[in-house]
C-alpha cells in the first residue's frame, strides 16, 4: 500500500484531516460546482434556519397546516412550520423538507479502506472519506459527537465546514487516483441526498462508494441507494431493544431489517460490534449475535469485535479488556464464522484474515496496515486455492 500525502493512521473511523489539509485537497480538485444561497449564521434555535444551502430532501410527504413528515428513517418526524428533525439537519421550511448539509463537508480525509473497517472489499486501497453534522441516534459513547451531535450552524460557526458539492468531492477523489468514496464520520443516512448525488457521480467515473451506517434507515430509501453502494459497514449497536432504547436512542428491529435486505441484494457487507464492559458484553449475547449473524448471512460475512474507549456522555466505564475481546472472537469463530476480527487492540493475530480451507493466514495486518498478502487477483488463497470471501480485483 502506497503512502498517499496528508494522511494520519489511526485505530478508529474518526476525522483526521485540519482544515489547511482539506483546503490542500480542495484545490486538488478545482473550482469545481459550489453551491449558491447561503443564509446568513444563526443561533442554536431549532426552528431556525440553518447557515447552509438549503437543498429540498426526499422521502418526506406534506400535511395539513404546513407540517410534513420526513421518511428517510424510523423516526418518521413530524415537523411543524420550522421545526426540525431527530438528525439536526432537516428542517421544515414553508411546508417544505429540507435538508442542510447538501454538498457542506464537516471532515474530510484519505484513509485506508480498512480503517472503516472493510477488510474483504479491495484490502489496500485508499478511500475519500466524508462526513457532515448529524445522526437520527444519540449514543451515549459516540466517538465522533462532535459531527454527529452537533447541528449544521454549529459546524458552521466553527470554521470546519468546506463547500464540497458531489462535482467537487467526486473530482478530488480522481484528480489524486482515490478509488473510493466513504460516506462515514457522522450518520450518512442523514446526509442522505448528498451521498445519493455523489455516489451516482461516482459510478459514472469509475469510483467505488461505501457507506458507514448504524442502518437506521427505512426500506425505500435503502433500496434506492444500495445500486449506487459498492460496499455497506453496518454498526451492530448491541443486540437488544432495552440497548437500543437506553444507550442509542434507537431501535434494533429496523437496523436488523436493513443489514438483511443488503444481504439480500447481493451487496458486500462486513458488520462492527463495539464491546461496551457490563453493558453488552456477556457471553450469552455474543453468542446470539453471531448466531444471528451467521444465520442471516452465512459463514462468509465478516463480523469485527471493537474496543469501547470512554467518550462523550459514557466516560464512567473502562475500556474493554483485551480478554473480553479475545473471548468473543472465540465464541464468534466457533459459532461457524469464517472471518471474525477485534479492532482497537494490538496483535496481528485477532486482525488477519485466515484461509477457511488451509488455515493460513492470507491477509496479515497490524491494525489496518497490510504486512502480507496472499491473495490472488480472483480472490483464491494463494496456498490452497480456497475462495477467500470478498471483493478483492
Amino acid at each position: 500500500m502506497s503512502e498517499p500525502p496528508d494522511v494520519t493512521r489511526e485505530t478508529t473511523d474518526e476525522p483526521t484531516l485540519s482544515r489547511r489539509d482539506l483546503l490542500k485537497t480542495l484545490a486538488l480538485a478545482g473550482a469545481g460546482a459550489g453551491l449558491g444561497g447561503l443564509s446568513g449564521c444563526i443561533g442554536r434555535n431549532p426552528s431556525a434556519e440553518a447557515a447552509a444551502a438549503y437543498h429540498e430532501a426526499k422521502y418526506y410527504s406534506k400535511l395539513a397546516g404546513g407540517r410534513v413528515q420526513c421518511h428517510l428513517c424510523p423516526n418518521q418526524c413530524t415537523l411543524g412550520p420550522g421545526g426540525r428533525g431527530v438528525c439536526g439537519n432537516r428542517v421544515n421550511r414553508d411546508g417544505k423538507l429540507y435538508t442542510l448539509v447538501y454538498g457542506r463537508a464537516g471532515a474530510l480525509n484519505v484513509d485506508p479502506v480498512e480503517k472503516k473497517p472493510l477488510f474483504h472489499f479491495k484490502p489496500g486501497s485508499w478511500a475519500l472519506s466524508v462526513g457532515t453534522a448529524g445522526c437520527a441516534f444519540s449514543c451515549k459513547n459516540c466517538q465522533n459527537w462532535e459531527l454527529s451531535q452537533r447541528l449544521p450552524e454549529q459546524l458552521e460557526q466553527s470554521g470546519r465546514v468546506l463547500d464540497m458539492p458531489p462535482s467537487k468531492l467526486v473530482a478530488a477523489a480522481k484528480s489524486r487516483g482515490i478509488p473510493i468514496i466513504a460516506y462515514t464520520y457522522n450518520e450518512p443516512v442523514s446526509f442522505y441526498e448528498y451521498m445519493l448525488d455523489t455516489a451516482k457521480l461516482a459510478r459514472r467515473h469509475g469510483i467505488k462508494s461505501v457507506i458507514v451506517s448504524n442502518g437506521f434507515v427505512n426500506r425505500e430509501p435503502m433500496l434506492e441507494l444500495l445500486p449506487y453502494l459498492d460496499a455497506v459497514k453496518i454498526d451492530l449497536k448491541g443486540f437488544s431493544e432495552a440497548f437500543y432504547t437506553s444507550y442509542c436512542a434507537g431501535r434494533l428491529a429496523p437496523v436488523l431489517e436493513t443489514i438483511k435486505r443488503v444481504i439480500a441484494l447481493g451487496k458486500w457487507l462486513e458488520i462492527v460490534y463495539l464491546v461496551i464492559p457490563t453493558v453488552n458484553d456477556d457471553a450469552q449475547t455474543i453468542r446470539a449475535v453471531a448466531n444471528w449473524v451467521k444465520r442471516a448471512g452465512g459463514p462468509d460475512l465478516p463480523l469485527h469485535f471493537s474496543r469501547f474507549m470512554p467518550a462523550f456522555r459514557l466516560k464512567n466505564l473502562p475500556p474493554t479488556p483485551e480478554a473480553t475481546l479475545r473471548q468473543c472472537r472465540k465464541i464468534a469463530l466457533a459459532a461457524g464464522l469464517n472471518y471474525v476480527y477485534v479492532g482497537n487492540i494490538p496483535g496481528w493475530d485477532i486482525a488477519s484474515t485466515y484461509c477457511p480451507g488451509c488455515g493460513k493466514v492470507v491477509i496479515k495486518r497490524n491494525g489496518f496496515e497490510i504486512l502480507a498478502y496472499n491473495v490472488k487477483a480472483n480472490g483464491a488463497c494463494k496456498f490452497c486455492g480456497r475462495q477467500i470471501a470478498g471483493i478483492f480485483s
